[in-house]
C-alpha cells in the first residue's frame, strides 16, 4: 500500500468515525442493507449495523462465485504426511452446501451450539461455514485440549452436536481425538449433545456408538444445493473459550455483522492484500481466534488464496515452514515471535537453503516481539526487503487493533506503532489517567481501548456480570485490555505484555518483555522467558529462563560465568534494579501448541511449587526438565 492510500484511512476515520465504519461494513455483502451504525445506549453492551442481515459464510464464499471469482483457488492444503489437496473458491462452496444441509438434516437450527474439535483440515473450515451458514454458533476447540476442557466447553454452551476426525498427524505420527470425544460424553457427561460427525482423516479405529455419523456418508447424503439467508448482524456467530483447563471456562462472544467488518477491512489493510496475485498464509491453528480472523474469516471474505497447513514447524524437520513458502509461493506470511525466536536458536542456515524471494509482508502475533527478533526476522527471512507488521489484538477484540499499515508509515523494531484507523486506545496509571508524556516518551501504564469498535467481544457466553467485571468495571467507560504499554518519543506504542506480566521490585515496575528483550539482545541468548518470583526483601525478583543459541554452545564459558554475565548484561541495557536473582539455562521452554510460553509453570518453578496442570503443552518433558535441573541444582 502507498502512503497516500494509507494516510486517507486515517484521515478519513479521523474525520468521522462512524461513517469510516459503516463504509467498511459496506464493503460485505448485505441481504438487508443498514442504516444504523452503532447504538451505544447500553454501554459496555454495543449493538452495531443492528438493522441490517448478513450471512458471513455467503460473504466467505457465495459472493466471491456470483462475482465471477469461483475458479480462483480459496485452500491450498498440505498435509503434515505431504498429502495435498487444492480447492477453489466454488468447490469450497459445494462442499459447505452440503454440509449445511446434513447440519439441517440432524436437527440443527439458527441459535443452536455446535463444538467443533478437530486438526487443521479443510473439513474443519468448510465445518465453521456451514455452521454459520444456517445461523448455528460454532465453538472450536482447539484440538490439543482434553477432553475434560472439551466437557466443560460443550456444557457451558450446550452445544447440540459435536463435529470432529478419527484423528489427525503430528510430528510423522497420527494422534486421536474421536476418543478425547467419547471420554468428554461417557456417561452422559454432555447431555445436550444429540449426535457427533466424524471427519475420517488418519482411519484409525474408532468406535463409532449409535450418536455416531461418518462425515462422508451425511454428506452423501444431502441436498447439493442451498440457499444461504441473511440473518440479523447481531446475532451469534461463535463462542471462544480463553480460559485453560481449570476453573469455569470464559466464553468470548462475537456476532456476524461486526465482527465479520473488522476482520475482513484489517485483513486487507494490514497486509496489503492483493487478492489477485498474492498467496497468504497465517500458522495458526482455527482452535485459536487467530485462525478464526486470519484463516477463515478474514482471508476468504476478501478472497485470498491461502496455505493451510496441518503439522507443525519441526517435522520432519525445521526446513518444513520454509518448504512450504517456496512451493508455493506465499507472499504474505503471518507467524508467532515464539517461532521465529525457535529458528533464531538454530540458525539461519535452515532458512538460506530456500527461495523465499516471493515474500512481500510478514507478521507478527500472538506477544510482543523483541527486536532482535523483528531484524532476524527481516533480514533472515525476509531478505531484508519486506514490511513487518507487528499486530496487537485479543480474542476480545475479534480482529487487528495496533499495527503499521504497509507503506503508511516507516516501522520501528519492536513496537506495533499505532492504532489502526477507527480504533482509539489510551495508557493511563493505576487511577485510570493519562499517562505523562514527554519528549522522551512516557512511563508504562495500562492499555485502554476509548470507543467501542465492530468486532468488539460482545460478552461473555451467559454471564454478562463477569463481563462487565472483567473488561470495563478497572476503568469506568474503557475497554481494559489487560496489557501494559508505553509511548516512545514519537508516539508510537510498545507493548509491555500481560499486567500479570509486570514485576514489582522494590516498588519500581519492570516489564518481563523488556528484560526478555534485552537478554536476548546477547549474541549468546536465542530465547528468553522472565517471571517475577517472590522475594523477602525486594517483594519482587527477577527470575530467567534462556535458551542458548546454536552457534554459542561452542564458545560460551559454562553455565555459571554465563548467568553471570548475562545478568550483568540486563544490568547495563536495563539497570541494576533489572538484574535478574536468578538465570537458568534450559534446552527449551513450556509452550502450548500454538506457541504460548506458559510462564506460569515457570514461576511454579522459580518459587519453589510443585510444577501445575501441564496438559496443554506441546511437549510436557520440557516441565519435568527444567524442575529436575533445578532441583539437582545445575542453575546459577
Amino acid at each position: 500500500m502507498d502512503s497516500n492510500s494509507g494516510n486517507s484511512l486515517y484521515q478519513s476515520a479521523q474525520s468521522d468515525r462512524l461513517a469510516f465504519w459503516a463504509d467498511q461494513a459496506r464493503a460485505l455483502h448485505w441481504h438487508r442493507p443498514f442504516t444504523k451504525t452503532l447504538d451505544w445506549s447500553n454501554a459496555p453492551f454495543a449493538t452495531w449495523f443492528e438493522d441490517g442481515q448478513i450471512n458471513a459464510s455467503y460473504n466467505a464464499l457465495d459472493r466471491h462465485v456470483i462475482e465471477g471469482r469461483g475458479n480462483r483457488i480459496a485452500l491450498l492444503f498440505e498435509g503434515e504426511p505431504g498429502d495435498t489437496q487444492t480447492y477453489t473458491y466454488q468447490e469450497l462452496l459445494a462442499e459447505t452446501k452440503k454440509a449445511a444441509n446434513a447440519l439441517l438434516g440432524l436437527g440443527i437450527q439458527s441459535g443452536d451450539r455446535v463444538a467443533i474439535y478437530m486438526p487443521m483440515i479443510p473439513e474443519t473450515v468448510i465445518a465453521i461455514l456451514a455452521v454459520a451458514r444456517i445461523g448455528a454458533v460454532h465453538s472450536v476447540v482447539f484440538g490439543g485440549f482434553s477432553s475434560d476442557s472439551l466437557r466443560s466447553r460443550i456444557n457451558d454452551a450446550q452445544a447440540k452436536l459435536v463435529i470432529t476426525a478419527d484423528g489427525g498427524f503430528r510430528k510423522g505420527k497420527a494422534y486421536g481425538l474421536k476418543e478425547a470425544v467419547d471420554h468428554a460424553l461417557a456417561d452422559e457427561s454432555c447431555p445436550s449433545i444429540e449426535n457427533v460427525l466424524v471427519v475420517q482423516r488418519t482411519k484409525q479405529d474408532v468406535l463409532m456408538t449409535s450418536k455416531d455419523i461418518w462425515w462422508h456418508d451425511a454428506l452423501a447424503k444431502a441436498d447439493h444445493e442451498h440457499i444461504a439467508v441473511g440473518f440479523d448482524a447481531e446475532h451469534p456467530l461463535f463462542i471462544l473459550y480463553t480460559s485453560g483447563t481449570t476453573g469455569k471456562p470464559k466464553g468470548i462472544l462475537h456476532t456476524t455483522g461486526g465482527y465479520l467488518t473488522g476482520v475482513s477491512y484489517t485483513h486487507k489493510n494490514v497486509f496489503d492484500l492483493k487478492a489477485e496475485t498474492d498467496v497468504y498464509w497465517c500458522t495458526a491453528d482455527v482452535g485459536w481466534i487467530t485462525g478464526h480472523s486470519y484463516v477463515v474469516y478474514g482471508p476468504l471474505t476478501n478472497g485470498a488464496t491461502q496455505v493451510i497447513y496441518e503439522g507443525t514447524p519441526d517435522s520432519p524437520s525445521f526446513e518444513r515452514w520454509w518448504q512450504i513458502i517456496a512451493k508455493y509461493k506465499v507472499s504474505i506470511f503471518y507467524t508467532a515471535p515464539t517461532a521465529i525466536r525457535t529458528f533464531m536458536k538454530i540458525g539461519r542456515e535452515i532458512v538460506d537453503g530456500h527461495d523465499l524471494s516471493s515474500l512481500r509482508v510478514l507478521g507478527s502475533v500472538g506477544e510482543p516481539i523483541n527486536p532482535e527478533a523483528w531484524h532476524w526476522y527481516r533480514e533472515v527471512v525476509g531478505g531484508g526487503r519486506c514490511e513487518i507488521v507487528d499486530t496487537w489484538w485479543q480474542t476480545e477484540t475479534g480482529s487487528i487493533m495496533i499495527s503499521p499499515i504497509p507503506g503508511a508509515f516507516k516501522t520501528k523494531p519492536g513496537s506495533a506503532q499505532r492504532p489502526l484507523p477507527g480504533i482509539t486506545v489510551g495508557i493511563v496509571d493505576e487511577n485510570g489517567v493519562p499517562v505523562k508524556t514527554t519528549p522522551k516518551g512516557s512511563e508504562a501504564g495500562y492499555l485502554t481501548i476509548d470507543e467501542p469498535w465492530p468486532s468488539m467481544l460482545r460478552g461473555v457466553w451467559g454471564d454478562p456480570e463477569r463481563f462487565k467485571e472483567t473488561y470495563w468495571d478497572r476503568f469506568p467507560g474503557k475497554y481494559f485490555a489487560g496489557d501494559g504499554a508505553r509511548f516512545d518519543e514519537d508516539g508510537d506504542i510498545w507493548l509491555l505484555g500481560r499486567i500479570d506480566d509486570v514485576i514489582k521490585v522494590s516498588g519500581h515496575r519492570l516489564s518481563t518483555a523488556e528484560i526478555e528483550s534485552a537478554l536476548v539482545e546477547h549474541r549468546w541468548v536465542a530465547e528468553a522467558a522472565v517471571v517475577g518470583a517472590k522475594d523477602e526483601i525486594t517483594e519482587q525478583a527477577v527470575v530467567a529462563f534462556v535458551i542458548l543459541r546454536q552457534d554459542a554452545l561452542d564458545d560460551a564459558p559454562g553455565e555459571a560465568n554465563i548467568a553471570k554475565i548475562l545478568r550483568s548484561w540486563v544490568s547495563e541495557k536495563i539497570g541494576a534494579i533489572a538484574r535478574p536473582r536468578q538465570i537458568m539455562v534450559v534446552a527449551e521452554l513450556p509452550k502450548t501448541r500454538s506457541g504460548k510460553i506458559m510462564r506460569r509453570l515457570l514461576k511454579d518453578v522459580a518459587e519453589g511449587r510443585p510444577v501445575g496442570d501441564v496438559t496443554t503443552l506441546a511437549d510436557s518433558s520440557v516441565m519435568k526438565a527444567i524442575d529436575a535441573k533445578l532441583h539437582s541444582g545445575a542453575t546459577d
